[in-house]
């Protein structure tokens, strides 16, 4: 019961051709749906109508996420706990919203606006659901399966992170302490995958990335590859996360939002133990083999 996994993000962005031209041509993504100011786009392995929608706008920054719940009346019970908190939540009715039935939708102490959804229209993957292959052949760009994780930024991480895992109860498998022992970043998750969610100190409604699954360390290599071919600016790897243990690219898109691709890590399972990390070892607990962040790995869209 409750919250299953990520089910899309949601981003602006000031050139919806070309932003269909690089998650299609460079990500490898499949563009599901187009209006006049929104592009819709899912990866070859998922089910659902879209992990990624993107929307006209001026600015780059982020609109919402959402994350799919396992049953009717989960969304009931969550939006009970969530205005409880103090919180007011909005429904959302089956059909005002693109690819998708009725949903929640509120603000959290992070100042995002996040989703909780149970019915998403369903659109099928590229393999047969009968002796499939292991992989379609012959896909444009990275071509990952699948969507795996966000991190956004908030002022009080403690704060945010009491939000997610008392109302929404997602479990930290990994904190990062500063020297006075408060969170300054944690990792949090559902689907019993090292994060679904990460949140780290920055502005309040910041995106940092969105990040995307591949199966193994060759193909995040060959990632790099595509990445070098078709000029796209790498902002750190191919390395490794200490937190999550995690294999990693970090690079960004053409309007300049981070994208990641990311492989490996560990299973936790429900009474996994909190991983904690402190301030004096943040260079390793985020690029375990370079012990340092870059200036440009701060950067974030709000």
């Amino acid at each position: 019961m409750g919250i299953l996994r990520l089910s899309h993000v949601d981003i602006t962005v000031p050139d919806l051709d070309l932003a269909s031209a690089y998650y299609t041509g460079v990500m490898g993504m499949i563009e599901v749906e187009r209006t006049s100011d929104r592009a819709f786009f899912k990866c070859w392995d998922e089910e659902d109508h879209h992990s990624l929608a993107v929307r006209y706008d001026p600015r780059v920054g982020i609109d919402r996420f959402s994350f799919k719940v396992e049953d009717d009346e989960d969304l009931a019970e969550l939006e009970d706990r969530v205005e409880s908190f103090g919180f007011r939540v909005e429904r959302i009715s089956k059909g005002e919203e693109i690819g998708q039935g009725e949903s929640i939708r509120f603000a959290t102490p992070s100042g995002h606006t996040m989703e909780l959804v149970r019915e998403v229209e369903r659109v099928g993957g590229l393999l047969p659901k009968l002796n499939p292959p292991p992989a379609p052949l012959d896909l444009p760009g990275i071509a990952p399966p699948r969507m795996d994780h966000l991190l956004v930024t908030a002022e009080e991480v403690g704060e945010a992170t009491k939000f997610y895992t008392d109302i929404l109860e997602f479990r930290i498998t990994e904190q990062l302490l500063d020297g006075e022992g408060r969170q300054i970043g944690t990792w949090l998750e559902r689907s019993h995958s090292p994060h679904d969610l990460a949140v780290v100190s920055g502005p309040n409604g910041g995106l940092h990335h969105f990040a995307f699954w591949l199966d193994a360390w060759d193909d995040v290599r060959r990632s790099a590859d595509i990445l070098a071919y078709h000029a796209i600016q790498i902002d750190v790897g191919p390395t490794r996360h200490g937190i999550t243990r995690g294999s990693t690219i970090y690079f960004f898109d053409p309007m300049g939002t981070r994208n990641e691709v990311f492989t490996g890590g560990y299973r936790p399972d429900p009474d996994f133990p909190t991983i904690t990390w402190t301030e004096d070892n943040i260079g390793k607990a985020i690029f375990y083999y370079e012990g340092e962040l870059n200036e440009r790995f701060m950067k974030v869209h709000t």
